[in-house]
Protein backbone atom coordinates (compact mmCIF):
# COMPACT_ATOMS: atom_id res chain seq x y z
CA UNK A 1 0.00 0.00 0.00
CA UNK A 2 1.23 3.51 -0.56
CA UNK A 3 -0.60 6.89 -0.62
CA UNK A 4 0.33 9.96 -2.49
CA UNK A 5 3.43 9.96 -4.97
CA UNK A 6 6.03 8.37 -2.71
CA UNK A 7 5.44 5.05 -1.16
CA UNK A 8 5.62 4.72 2.62
CA UNK A 9 4.72 1.68 3.32
CA UNK A 10 7.08 -0.94 2.30
CA UNK A 11 6.62 -4.99 3.30
CA UNK A 12 3.25 -4.14 4.79
CA UNK A 13 0.13 -5.78 4.66
CA UNK A 14 -1.81 -3.00 5.81
CA UNK A 15 -0.80 0.30 5.94
CA UNK A 16 -2.16 3.75 7.93
CA UNK A 17 -2.05 7.06 5.71
CA UNK A 18 -1.03 8.66 9.22
CA UNK A 19 1.53 5.33 11.36
CA UNK A 20 2.87 4.06 8.09
CA UNK A 21 3.18 0.27 8.47
CA UNK A 22 0.19 -1.53 10.46
CA UNK A 23 1.32 -5.19 9.57
CA UNK A 24 3.74 -6.75 7.87
CA UNK A 25 4.15 -9.40 5.07
CA UNK A 26 5.00 -13.39 6.08
CA UNK A 27 8.64 -13.51 7.63
CA UNK A 28 8.85 -9.77 8.03
CA UNK A 29 8.51 -7.82 11.21
CA UNK A 30 8.32 -4.43 12.84
CA UNK A 31 8.78 -3.71 16.60
CA UNK A 32 6.32 -1.70 19.45
CA UNK A 33 7.60 -0.71 22.43
CA UNK A 34 5.11 0.24 24.45
CA UNK A 35 5.45 3.33 27.77
CA UNK A 36 1.66 3.44 29.80
CA UNK A 37 -0.67 3.80 26.99
CA UNK A 38 1.95 5.21 24.23
CA UNK A 39 3.34 2.52 21.22
CA UNK A 40 6.36 3.62 19.99
CA UNK A 41 6.97 1.91 16.28
CA UNK A 42 10.68 1.00 14.81
CA UNK A 43 9.70 -0.96 11.61
CA UNK A 44 13.41 -1.26 10.69
CA UNK A 45 13.86 1.77 8.37
CA UNK A 46 12.12 4.92 9.56
CA UNK A 47 11.89 7.99 8.14
CA UNK A 48 9.12 10.79 8.32
CA UNK A 49 7.53 9.77 5.00
CA UNK A 50 8.60 6.00 4.75
CA UNK A 51 8.57 2.89 7.18
CA UNK A 52 9.68 -0.32 5.70
CA UNK A 53 9.02 -4.09 7.12
CA UNK A 54 12.29 -5.71 7.56
CA UNK A 55 13.54 -9.37 7.40
CA UNK A 56 14.58 -11.34 9.93
CA UNK A 57 18.38 -11.98 9.97
CA UNK A 58 18.10 -14.87 12.45
CA UNK A 59 19.46 -18.13 11.19
CA UNK A 60 16.35 -20.91 11.12
CA UNK A 61 14.22 -18.39 12.32
CA UNK A 62 10.56 -18.60 10.97
CA UNK A 63 9.61 -15.44 12.69
CA UNK A 64 11.56 -12.51 14.40
CA UNK A 65 10.65 -9.78 17.17
CA UNK A 66 13.44 -7.51 15.94
CA UNK A 67 16.09 -8.13 13.48
CA UNK A 68 18.06 -9.85 15.73
CA UNK A 69 15.23 -11.99 17.85
CA UNK A 70 13.71 -14.40 17.05
CA UNK A 71 10.02 -15.17 18.50
CA UNK A 72 9.49 -18.64 16.79
CA UNK A 73 12.11 -21.33 15.06
CA UNK A 74 11.68 -23.37 11.60
CA UNK A 75 10.51 -26.78 12.56
CA UNK A 76 13.35 -28.95 14.32
CA UNK A 77 15.00 -25.93 15.75
CA UNK A 78 15.01 -24.86 19.61
CA UNK A 79 14.56 -21.28 20.57
CA UNK A 80 16.84 -20.25 23.21
CA UNK A 81 17.72 -16.24 23.80
CA UNK A 82 16.25 -15.06 20.49
CA UNK A 83 18.03 -17.39 18.45
CA UNK A 84 17.41 -20.99 17.17
CA UNK A 85 19.73 -23.69 17.91
CA UNK A 86 19.33 -27.93 16.72
CA UNK A 87 19.85 -28.79 20.24
CA UNK A 88 19.96 -26.81 23.62
CA UNK A 89 23.29 -25.36 24.92
CA UNK A 90 24.80 -26.85 27.95
CA UNK A 91 22.86 -26.28 31.24
CA UNK A 92 19.81 -25.99 29.27
CA UNK A 93 17.07 -29.09 28.47
CA UNK A 94 14.55 -28.48 25.78
CA UNK A 95 10.59 -28.20 26.26
CA UNK A 96 9.45 -30.26 23.43
CA UNK A 97 6.27 -29.02 23.18
CA UNK A 98 7.06 -25.59 22.89
CA UNK A 99 10.60 -26.19 21.19
CA UNK A 100 12.28 -24.11 23.76
CA UNK A 101 15.59 -24.01 25.81
CA UNK A 102 14.91 -23.47 29.52
CA UNK A 103 17.15 -23.81 32.29
CA UNK A 104 18.01 -27.37 33.34
CA UNK A 105 18.62 -28.92 36.64
CA UNK A 106 22.13 -28.14 37.92
CA UNK A 107 24.01 -29.96 39.85
CA UNK A 108 27.40 -29.77 41.87
CA UNK A 109 30.87 -31.59 41.56
CA UNK A 110 31.15 -35.40 42.28
CA UNK A 111 31.93 -36.25 46.31
CA UNK A 112 35.16 -38.38 46.48
CA UNK A 113 34.66 -41.73 46.58
CA UNK A 114 33.11 -43.80 49.57
CA UNK A 115 34.78 -46.85 51.10
CA UNK A 116 34.66 -49.99 50.03
CA UNK A 117 31.80 -52.48 51.51
CA UNK A 118 29.16 -55.04 51.41
CA UNK A 119 26.20 -55.64 53.91
CA UNK A 120 27.75 -52.58 55.81
CA UNK A 121 31.06 -54.67 56.34
CA UNK A 122 34.17 -53.22 55.17
CA UNK A 123 35.91 -56.29 55.23
CA UNK A 124 34.99 -60.46 55.14
CA UNK A 125 34.07 -60.00 51.36
CA UNK A 126 36.52 -59.82 48.00
CA UNK A 127 34.49 -57.76 46.49
CA UNK A 128 32.39 -54.64 47.42
CA UNK A 129 30.57 -51.54 46.38
CA UNK A 130 32.01 -48.07 47.01
CA UNK A 131 29.56 -44.92 46.14
CA UNK A 132 29.87 -41.26 45.37
CA UNK A 133 26.76 -38.66 45.01
CA UNK A 134 26.24 -34.91 44.11
CA UNK A 135 23.98 -32.16 45.13
CA UNK A 136 21.07 -30.45 43.39
CA UNK A 137 22.41 -26.75 43.51
CA UNK A 138 19.53 -25.37 41.69
CA UNK A 139 15.92 -27.20 40.46
CA UNK A 140 14.85 -27.17 36.85
CA UNK A 141 12.46 -24.65 36.00
CA UNK A 142 9.99 -27.01 35.16
CA UNK A 143 9.28 -30.62 37.41
CA UNK A 144 9.27 -32.75 33.92
CA UNK A 145 12.68 -32.05 33.18
CA UNK A 146 14.57 -34.54 34.79
CA UNK A 147 18.05 -34.07 36.89
CA UNK A 148 21.16 -35.82 35.92
CA UNK A 149 21.91 -38.49 38.40
CA UNK A 150 22.70 -37.68 42.09
CA UNK A 151 24.43 -41.25 43.05
CA UNK A 152 26.68 -43.84 41.67
CA UNK A 153 28.41 -46.77 42.88
CA UNK A 154 31.08 -48.96 41.09
CA UNK A 155 32.39 -52.30 42.40
CA UNK A 156 35.76 -52.41 43.95
CA UNK A 157 38.16 -54.85 45.55
CA UNK A 158 37.78 -54.56 49.42
CA UNK A 159 40.87 -53.44 51.05
CA UNK A 160 40.84 -56.83 53.71
CA UNK A 161 39.47 -59.50 52.84
CA UNK A 162 39.34 -61.34 56.21
CA UNK A 163 37.84 -59.31 59.21
CA UNK A 164 40.38 -59.20 62.53
CA UNK A 165 38.95 -61.60 64.98
CA UNK A 166 38.05 -64.03 62.07
CA UNK A 167 34.24 -62.41 62.48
Amino acid sequence: ASYGPNPICKGCLSCSKDNGCIRCQHKLFFFLRREGMRQYGYYGLRTPDMNRCSRCRIENCDSCFSRDFCTKCKAGFYSHRGRCFRGCPPGFAALEELMECVEGCEVGQWSEWGTCSRNNKTCGFKWGLETRTRQIVKKPAKDTIPCPTIAESRRCKMAMRHCPGGK
